[in-house]
């Protein structure tokens, strides 16, 4: 463990913030600080373990030993002018960066924006990535300081070093003078970098989980005599399923010399096993896990199952001792599943484990799960087992402290036996990186999860995630799928339907289905259903229900190739004729018959004929039936998901067409989607009022208020800020009395509303709170004198005039910051529509003309803007380039908090907005633009 004194130092100047747990390249953790006087010792060790030639590299000349003033200097810095950082890894130094500040002639300086910066690994830890994660630290260090350019001198057969700063993607100037290589690369973070950056963090994270997965020997901590403990379960399990050339270990702290236990010799502690351990499964008390947590470290482990419980699911104190346990495993070098955890399974042939508590290991398959509950992980298993499904891997982390879903999903982006994603998920660790890695692996392999909490949003005891995603919207988790591709199910029936059918059937390529059957009744249900879920159904081919196979064949063939169709669903019932004893598998008359069967082999033979077809043609193939037990199974070999009840079918089939339509839109969005350049876009001027009103007396108190430092904008101030963006709010004028609402209604031009805009009356025609196409003085009086009796006077009513908009199409517009996902653009119709029946569509920020092009058609109540039953059309050009000038105005200036625009009202020829409102905020911080790091949660 490291020095508290070092990790925690007393200087008043420490950047604690600079700390951070990092993932390197082979998968192994590591710790990045900032280097102080204390260190001093931890230096010159590590300085004597790298060789002379990278000392060479370093220092341009051979420099054996570091002198007391060099030590000094290297370990002296103000963390302004002067900044060094250590990689750290059991207390051991394994790398180190600096940068000096220097001016323009390269000369110490306080006030220059350049720095001179070098590094040293050590030799036995190069080519792990622990330079490249150094530059990305060092540089957001120094930019926080001011520093805007790195300079470096490299000698030219220090390649490596030279390929680490190259390969950053940073904008660079290289030159060659003296014999030596002389880089300045600018530290702006660029698209090229930010690529890098990511795709490093992609390698590192699923070697991570490969490691876990495949460790070469395995032990667990905490195998008690007594059978039925968690210890004893697991170590019969990993017995059940290893390898005979992977070595399984027992620990047990109280062990006599000589026990064995299944078979496997008992050891006091992991520290007595002669070999190399990967993989600890650690099932002792709470209390223990500390102890056997440093034995792990000590023996070079790299990572842990904690299934031991009594951590952050009990209360604050447990998430303490989650944190405790998770700092300690990383600055060993390990990497933790857990704590509460119900186990990893990996199904490989070649490296089978099954590091958990299941009792046996599944089939192999092509199904990646992950779950963040144990009881749902038991369910998973099961139902996969019962539906003769196979799993290439599984992992339940429990209160998932380090490893999460989203290292196992930069996992299965690489792992070839994966075929489709299964996720249970309670919450988001880190929202934005799920949609990031969620999407590239969704254009390439399905992705199904079912989110818990889906109405309370409440979170699960123990759940390691930041305040800011503890309470997301559903409307938001929905926005965030949708974008990423990720298919959204109800139920666990309904996880496993979804999963089968993506699975084992091309995608559809279409929405049209055809359903052919031997049950007319069936068949007219699974149309209803189709045509309810949105889908464009042929009308049923009913073979009768004397139909015998050759029937089923034939009706299939011509079904599957009608170039109108996209997709078939067979519908069976058991033939007329079958004795009630068979129809009911016995179950009404007595015991079964062996001897009879519930469903027609020939019908199953035309199915499968049928399958092989549908493949080679790219269609979808699926079967809805009734009480033909014996035909799911007879259908397997084939990969043709059979269904219980045409609704599962139908939702099965529904979401494989959504997804098979996300695949080619987002394919055909990389080619012509676009942001569009705009005019009347002030971007300078629209973050200068911004400022302005952040820095203002108000802004200030309301940092201090609850729910912190939302401010919203006077009324003049919110229209000025959106008229820099080519967004023109109708003007008001305020009208408390009936003089003042004459003049008003004579500067803007009749007709006018008079409306009320306080609070509680704010949208609320209900209440008789608007009076419109009010054409002269005397009309507006009237009007004034009936609100001001009717609300309780003008001033309390806060009535205004606002010129009268053309007829048209009520719409609402928002964008709306999440501090966990970003900014999240809303559209939906005003009134009920969205009030009531949340008839609202969501996209995340920015939006591309695709974007709002399908968020304005998503909503059920789009027919109202394209002339539904006669009316004429309102003009969606208009609507859509505003969304794409609210879109990229929250873009821009990230301190908008959010902009509401209600009623926006959408006419044939043009659009109104009547009413704005806009909040303000301190800028975020966004984690996922910094440097790579794991989280500390």
């Amino acid at each position: 463990m490291e020095d508290p004194a070092v990790v925690n130092p007393e200087q008043p100047d420490y950047p604690q913030h600079w700390e951070a747990d990092i993932l390197l390249r082979d998968g192994g953790t590591a710790r990045i600080r900032p280097i102080t006087p204390a260190d001093a010792g931890r230096l010159v060790e590590f300085y004597e373990q790298v060789s002379d030639q990278s000392k060479y590299f370093r220092f341009f000349a051979p420099y054996p030993r570091l002198s007391d003033k060099d030590v000094r200097r290297f370990t002296h810095h103000d963390f302004v002018n002067r900044v060094g950082l250590a990689v750290v890894v059991r207390d051991h130094f394994i790398a180190t960066v600096r940068y000096d500040r220097i001016d323009a002639e390269g000369r110490p300086s306080e006030t220059g924006t350049d720095a001179e910066v070098a590094f040293l690994v050590q030799d036995a830890h190069q080519g792990r990535g622990v330079a490249s994660a150094l530059l990305e630290h060092i540089a957001a260090v120094a930019q926080e300081r001011g520093i805007r350019r790195f300079q470096a001198e490299v000698l030219p057969e220090n390649r490596k070093m030279v390929k680490v700063f190259t390969d950053a993607g940073y904008t660079q100037h290289r030159s060659f003078a003296d014999g030596v290589v002389h880089l300045e690369f600018d530290l702006e973070q660029t698209d090229r970098s930010l690529a890098v950056m990511r795709a490093r963090e992609h390698r590192a994270e699923a070697r991570s989980v490969q490691r876990l997965l495949t460790p070469r020997s395995v032990a667990v901590i905490g195998v008690s005599r007594t059978p039925q403990t968690v210890g004893r379960a697991i170590l019969r399990d990993l017995l059940g399923g290893a390898p005979a050339d992977r070595p399984v270990y027992a620990v047990n702290r109280n062990a006599e010399p000589g026990t064995e236990l299944d078979g496997v010799p008992v050891h006091r502690s992991i520290l007595d096993i002669p070999g190399p351990v990967d993989l600890a499964v650690i099932a002792v008390p709470e209390s223990a896990v500390p102890a056997a947590v440093a034995e792990c470290g000590a023996h070079g482990v790299q990572g842990l199952v904690v299934v031991t419980a009594g951590y952050a699911e009990t209360g604050p104190e447990g998430r303490d001792r989650q944190r405790a346990l998770v700092r300690q495993a990383r600055a060993a070098g390990m990497r933790v599943i857990g704590p509460n955890a119900f186990g990893l399974i990996n199904t490989d042939p070649q490296s089978p484990l099954n590091a958990s508590l299941a009792p046996r290991l599944p089939g192999r398959g092509g199904f990646g799960i992950f779950c963040q509950s144990g009881a749902i992980g038991v369910a998973l298993l099961e139902a996969a087992h019962k539906r003769g499904l196979g799993v290439s891997s599984f992992a339940s982390v429990g209160n998932r402290s380090d490893v999460s879903g989203n290292d196992f999903l930069q996992y299965w982006a690489e792992d070839e036996a994966t075929q489709v994603v299964l996720l249970y998920l309670e919450s988001f660790g880190n929202p934005r990186k799920f949609t990031r890695i969620a999407r590239r692996l969704a254009a390439v392999k399905p992705v199904v999860v079912v989110k818990g909490a889906r109405h309370t949003g409440s979170l699960p005891p123990g759940h390691a995630v930041p305040a800011t995603a503890t309470g997301l919207h559903d409307a938001t988790v929905d926005a965030l799928f949708e974008q990423a591709g990720v298919t959204r199910v109800a139920t666990i029936t309904e996880l496993y339907d979804t999963g089968e059918l993506l699975a084992q059937q091309p995608l559809p390529p279409g929405d049209r289905v055809a359903v052919v059957g031997n049950s007319d009744s069936l068949g007219l249900l699974t149309y209803d259903a189709l045509l309810s879920a949105g889908l464009r159904p042929c009308v049923p081919v009913d073979l009768t229900t004397a139909a015998t196979g050759e029937n089923f064949r034939i009706a299939l063939d011509v079904a599957l190739a009608d170039p109108a169709v996209d997709a078939v669903i067979a519908v069976a019932i058991p033939p007329i004729g079958t004795s009630a004893h068979a129809f009911m598998g016995g179950r009404l008359t007595g015991e079964d018959d062996p001897a009879m069967g519930t469903d027609d082999p020939e019908i199953a033979a035309a199915l499968l004929d049928a399958g092989r077809r549908a493949r080679e043609l790219g269609k979808p193939l699926l079967l809805t039936h009734l009480a033909l037990t014996d035909l799911p199974a007879r259908l397997r070999p084939g990969g043709i998901p059979a269904y219980a009840a045409p609704e599962r079918a139908v939702h099965a089939l529904t979401h494989a067409v959504h997804y098979a339509q996300w695949r080619r839109r987002t394919a055909a969005a990389e080619e012509t989607a676009r942001v569009p350049e705009l005019d009347r876009i002030d971007e300078p001027g629209a973050r200068r009022l911004v400022e302005a009103a952040l820095s203002t007396r108000a802004a200030v108190a309301a940092r201090t208020q609850p729910g912190g430092a939302r401010l919203v904008l006077p009324e003049a101030e919110a229209m000025e800020l959106l008229a820099r963006y080519g967004i023109d709010v109708s003007p008001v004028r305020p009208a408390p009395d009936e003089e003042s609402a004459a003049r008003a209604a004579g500067t803007l031009g009749y007709p006018v509303a008079l409306k009320a805009t306080a609070p509680h009356l704010r949208h609320r025609p209900d209440l008789g709170s608007v009076r419109l196409d009010l054409t002269d003085e005397a009309g507006l009086r009237r009007a004034h004198r009936e609100l001001d009796a009717l609300l309780g006077g003008a001033a309390q009513a806060e009535l205004v005039v606002q010129r009268m908009a053309p007829r048209g199409v009520d719409t609402v517009i928002a964008a709306t910051v999440d501090p966990a996902v970003g900014a999240i653009l809303s559209f939906g119709l005003a009134g009920a529509p969205a009030e009531l029946l949340g008839d609202t569509a969501h996209r995340l920020v920015p939006a591309t003309d695709q974007d709002v092009a399908g968020l304005i058609r998503e909503v059920r109540a789009a027919p109202l803007l394209f002339g539904w039953r006669g009316a004429e059309a309102v003009d969606t050009g208009a609507l859509e380039e505003l969304l794409l000038r609210v879109s990229q105005l929250v873009d821009d200036v990230p301190e908008i908090a959010s902009v509401d625009l209600e009623p926006v009202v959408v006419a044939p020829h043009g659009l109104a907005i009547l009413g704005a409102r806009v909040r303000v905020a301190p800028l975020p911080v966004r984690s996922d633009l910094g440097p790579r790091a794991m989280s500390t949660l």
